[in-house]
């Protein structure tokens, strides 16, 4: 059974260095190819947490076969409680906190209305200009159109009204 041990161990800690060393080149090279492994599931089943159990599993076994006198029918069962407890730590420690940190940086055009900005390229009473607004992300360049039909020279104050195909629709903004 210590080959079973030094197996799962041994597994672990490959899946673990060529993650680390290889993990964006494979990701580049197989990107969209093994797409229907996926799991659609509850979160506490990523890879790291199952190869994080089989790992603990085989460290575990390795130090009670070599370090107790238990005999292998209670040692299994011990090594798979141990892997269970450092699997969780590794869910609630690591991947569920990683999960809450991510951020996304996009923004949609409905997220803009009510943002104020400042005109880049002057907007003409029938036509077109362009504006630069901050969002989560950064700051962004949109096409934008008067709202109330007048002209807004470059550095204006503005607040988006309305979005229509893509295109913003702004008022000038009267700080009171």
């Amino acid at each position: 059974m210590v080959e079973v041990y030094w197996g799962c161990l041994v597994f672990g800690i490959l899946f673990a260095f060529l993650s680390v060393i290889l993990g964006d080149f494979l990701s580049d090279m197989f990107d969209g190819i093994f797409e229907f492994l996926s799991i659609d599931g509850p979160t506490f089943i990523q890879p790291m947490v199952i190869v994080g159990f089989i790992t603990g599993f085989g460290g575990a076994g390795i130090l009670l076969t070599d370090y107790t006198f238990f005999p292998q029918p209670l040692i299994i069962p011990l090594a798979l409680l141990v892997a269970t407890f450092l699997s969780v730590g590794v869910y609630f420690l690591y991947v569920k906190p990683m999960n809450r940190a991510e951020s996304s940086t996009g923004f949609t055009y409905a997220d803009l209305v009510g943002k104020v900005g400042e005109v880049s390229i002057p907007i003409p009473k029938e036509g077109y200009g362009e504006v630069v607004l901050s969002t989560i992300g950064g700051n962004t360049n949109q096409i934008a159109k008067s709202f109330d039909n007048v002209e807004i020279p470059v550095s204006e104050k503005v607040v988006v009204v309305e979005v229509k195909d893509d295109t913003l629709f702004v008022s000038k903004f009267n700080e009171l």
